[in-house]
C-alpha cells in the first residue's frame, strides 16, 4: 500500500495545493489503475463538480506505486 498526494490545481496562478492523499491498494496493473484512483481522489475531495476539474493526483508517485513490471511494491 502506497501513498499518493492528491492536489488542488490553480490554472490562474499555476500552482498546486496538496488536500490530502490516497491509498494505492493494487497488487498488480489492470489496466486503469491511474484512472481508478483519480476517480477515488475526485469522490473523496471534491463537493462540486467545479472542484472535481481541479482535482489532480501527483502522477509520479502513481507511478512510482505500480513498481516494476505493473505491479505495486511490497507493503513496508
Amino acid at each position: 500500500m502506497k501513498p499518493i498526494s492528491v492536489y488542488r490545481v490553480d490554472y490562474v496562478k499555476r500552482t498546486k495545493v496538496r488536500i490530502g492523499m490516497v491509498i494505492e491498494r493494487r497488487r498488480r496493473d489492470r489496466g486503469d489503475n491511474l484512472q481508478g484512483l483519480l476517480c477515488l481522489a475526485r469522490k473523496t475531495f471534491a463537493s462540486s463538480p467545479q472542484e472535481a476539474f481541479l482535482t489532480a493526483l501527483d502522477w509520479a508517485e502513481a507511478r512510482m506505486a505500480q513498481g516494476m513490471g505493473g505491479q505495486a511494491l511490497p507493503p513496508q
